[in-house]
């Protein structure tokens, strides 16, 4: 069952409050914006109709901005099942690993050179 209230009701309720008291810059009025308006009749929508039946769904349009929690769900949602497309179908472990503080620095210059070095490694 879905939340009852999601994050855009938050900021429908104290958004104004909070750029009073805060006065954001530009991009996070945005992004507040954005996820006041998503999924909403404000950003338009479509019509779906069954052929078999006489049942109508509305969907509105999404602000397909990458900070919504809505928005993020569903590219979060498509991005995992890509992943298990790709996935050999056997058991998996997830290990963390650290390396030493002063190697930062060197990430920094060339990532994926590091990167790659670092894994080979392990």
């Amino acid at each position: 069952m879905p939340p009852s209230l999601d994050v855009a009701d938050v900021v429908r309720r104290f958004g104004k409050q909070y750029i009073e008291k805060h006065q954001p810059l530009a991009e996070k009025m945005k992004v507040l914006f954005d996820i006041m308006q998503c999924r909403t009749l404000a950003l338009g929508g479509h019509e779906e109709r069954c052929d078999c039946c006489p049942q109508v769904r509305y969907s509105y349009n999404s602000c397909r901005n990458r900070l919504c929690p809505k928005c993020l769900a569903t590219k979060q949602a498509v991005w995992i099942e890509k992943i298990i497309e790709e996935t050999l179908p056997i058991k998996h472990y997830h290990i963390i690993f650290t390396v030493p503080h002063e190697l930062n620095t060197i990430c920094l210059f060339d990532k994926r050179k590091y990167y790659k070095v670092l894994f080979s490694a392990v």
